[in-house]
């Protein structure tokens, strides 16, 4: 008979999110719902009847730790809407930008995942923080790596986290010939730090996967064969960078996004009838406690093509590099492949850069309200933002984040795995939980169901 265990709320990512596993009678997953009890921000509402300036620095601050990607794929969508092809110049700056940021979330991610891990050759866990080798090592590492991420985002964006030079129509300003030295100094720096931790990391992640048994609070189990696998799709628009609406051959495509209510994808209301207070961070649910996905959850399901997608590094691997392991350990080591890819990118972007070259169009066209949208592939997956501007007005603005896509591909990606290990596959995604909450439910009186959680 299966029964019902509750992780809420879920631990090292950004945002609030819970787990709801329906497991056999071996602790085994039947069906995982994996969902966002974050509180709703309203961007998008936000933005409507704002100017196309200002809504990209809007949709900036619904996270502090992907605004950059939210930042450019805003630009990007008002940019499509109005038709404005912007300056070469000002489309390298942009994509030293990406890498900038995509530097320091992977490598802030590797903090994060390091506590689910072994060193390798022992049975000790791995602390981040810890002052012993190899880990204080590591972590020196860690941190100067998103140290050059975001310095060269503060140099190329104007600020390190809510970037000010981006703007419609390509960038307020071009770089100095000496900021443009300091860029190069410290990717050239940074590509052997990558290359180690890449290498570190996979050696990590592959000795964990082999182990065969891993404990988790006081309880030993079982890695499955199939640790994090699912059968559904890949979205990426683009192995770097972005693909948009204004593109000759566009990566993504409108008419191929559905969206489903979350009453009619997760699981109904249940009782939890498992619990186990030994469970890091305080135990899980309390055996009696009720709880609703489906009227709980605070995002809607993305489809494309009918079925849920995985987006971020493994997306982008497999649609433009022909990758192929699967899981959750597949995903983590898609990600360490990236480390060094972004080093690589900011120095042929920063060679063929031309400081003295214009960064702003000639014309920017006020918009007729036409549809236009632009697919960021940013550290977490393919960020698409969709926008209509007329007169140099918002008048439709939606965002389309991560991780709202990877929540339904991930909530499939459970079924199979001990149910200790669902915390494991769900970091796997590197979650962005803020982002990805772009609603609530409401009763018939217009009452907000499960207040609690937004309280």
């Amino acid at each position: 008979m299966s029964k019902v265990v509750e992780v809420s709320p879920t631990t090292r990512h950004e945002g609030h999110s819970k787990l709801v596993l329906k497991v056999n009678d071996a602790g085994i997953i039947e069906r995982g719902d994996w969902l966002s009890i974050t509180p709703v921000r309203g961007v998008e509402k936000l933005c409507v009847g704002k100017t196309m300036h200002q809504a990209p620095k809007i949709s900036s601050r619904v996270c502090g730790i992907c605004p950059i990607a939210h930042t450019l794929a805003g630009v990007g969508a008002m940019e499509a809407s109005i038709g404005c092809e912007i300056p070469q110049d000002a489309y390298l700056l942009r994509t030293i930008l990406q890498c900038a940021n995509r530097l320091h979330s992977h490598s802030l991610h590797n903090i994060l995942t390091l506590p689910d891990m072994y060193i390798p050759g022992t049975d000790t866990k791995i602390n981040p923080f810890s002052p012993e080798e190899p880990v204080r090592t590591v972590a020196k590492r860690i941190q100067k790596l998103r140290e050059v991420g975001q310095t060269v985002g503060e140099i190329a964006g104007g600020e390190a986290i809510h970037p000010g030079n981006p703007r419609v129509g390509g960038m307020y300003y071009n770089i100095t010939p000496q900021a443009k030295q300091k860029i190069f100094d410290l990717a050239k720096e940074a590509l052997p730090l990558a290359i180690a931790q890449m290498e570190f990391m996979i050696a990590v992640l592959k000795n964990w996967e082999n182990r065969g048994t891993v404990t988790v609070g006081k309880t030993e189990v079982e890695i499955p064969e199939k640790f994090g696998w699912h059968n559904q799709g890949y979205m990426a628009a683009d192995p770097v960078f972005e693909s948009s609406s204004l593109d000759f051959e566009p990566r993504w495509d409108p008419d191929r996004w559905t969206d489903v209510s979350p009453y009619n994808w997760f699981q109904g209301e249940m009782e939890v009838s498992l619990e186990d207070a030994d469970y890091p961070v305080g135990g899980t649910t309390k055996v009696g406690t009720k709880t609703w996905p489906q009227m709980q959850a605070c995002t809607s399901v993305p489809l494309y093509d009918g079925q849920p997608v995985e987006v971020g590094p493994r997306a982008r691997q497999v649609i433009f590099k022909n990758y192929d392991r699967k899981g959750a350990i597949g995903l983590q080591i898609a990600r360490q492949m990236e480390l060094p890819d972004c080093l690589y990118t900011m120095v042929e972007a920063c060679d063929a850069l031309n400081c003295n070259g214009s960064v702003l169009a000639d014309e920017i066209p006020q918009g007729d309200g036409s549809l236009g949208w632009n697919a960021n592939e940013a550290p977490r997956g393919c960020d698409v933002h969709l926008a209509r501007v007329k007169d140099g007005k918002v008048q439709e603005y939606t965002l389309l984040v991560p991780t709202t896509w990877n929540f339904p591909t991930c909530s499939r990606a459970l079924e199979g795995a001990p149910w200790q290990l669902a915390e494991v596959i769900m970091r796997a995604y590197d979650p962005c939980v803020s982002c990805a909450t772009h609603m609530l439910v409401v009763d018939e009186s217009k009452k907000i169901v499960a207040q609690k959680l937004v309280q």
